[in-house]
């Protein structure tokens, strides 16, 4: 039996990047990935053009919700593996202290919810922001250290440890 990776996506309302994340994690790490996602200051919901963008190739949305970080922080939380900010808002120094000795990244995405912007630029910043998760989230799947178990033949080839960071 393969040991499940626990990885944790933070961002400051858990609303849209991190919710993006979790789940695409958690369809395309075919089984070797529990994925979570939290933030700061949760929002109400799942930001609608978050829902548009993953919609076509996620398989149960129902599970996404916003959720605040500190439900990963008591005793009774999950271990994390490796924890992963979205933004500097949310970086390692912002963070409470998570359980364990989790690795911890700093991922930088736009955020799509920024001030300032109409709707063709919010939906067109959405997905750019959902192209640039998904081609990181390939990325950690193909890592050597999270394909253990997995038959050589059918792990990607060519991703590097430092694309993990910016």
């Amino acid at each position: 039996m393969t040991k499940k990776h626990h990885v944790l996506f933070l961002c400051r309302e858990n609303a849209a990047r991190s919710i993006m994340a979790e789940a695409l994690l958690r369809e395309l790490g075919g089984g070797r990935f529990e994925a979570f996602s939290a933030g700061a200051d949760p929002a109400a919901r799942v930001h609608p053009l978050a829902i548009a963008q993953l919609r076509a190739g996620i398989s149960d949305l129902g599970l996404l919700g916003p959720k605040s970080w500190l439900e990963f922080t008591g005793e009774w939380a999950p271990r994390m593996d490796l924890i992963v900010a979205m933004d500097s808002s949310v970086a390692e120094y912002h963070a409470p202290r998570f359980p364990g000795e989790p690795e911890f990244y700093e991922w930088s995405f736009a955020n799509p919810l920024a001030e300032g912007m109409n709707d063709e630029e919010r939906t067109r910043s959405f997905e750019s922001v959902f192209w640039q998760i998904l081609r990181r989230i390939s990325v950690l799947i193909a890592l050597p250290h999270y394909t253990l178990g997995v038959p050589a033949a059918h792990r990607p080839v060519g991703a590097g440890e430092t694309l993990l960071q910016d």
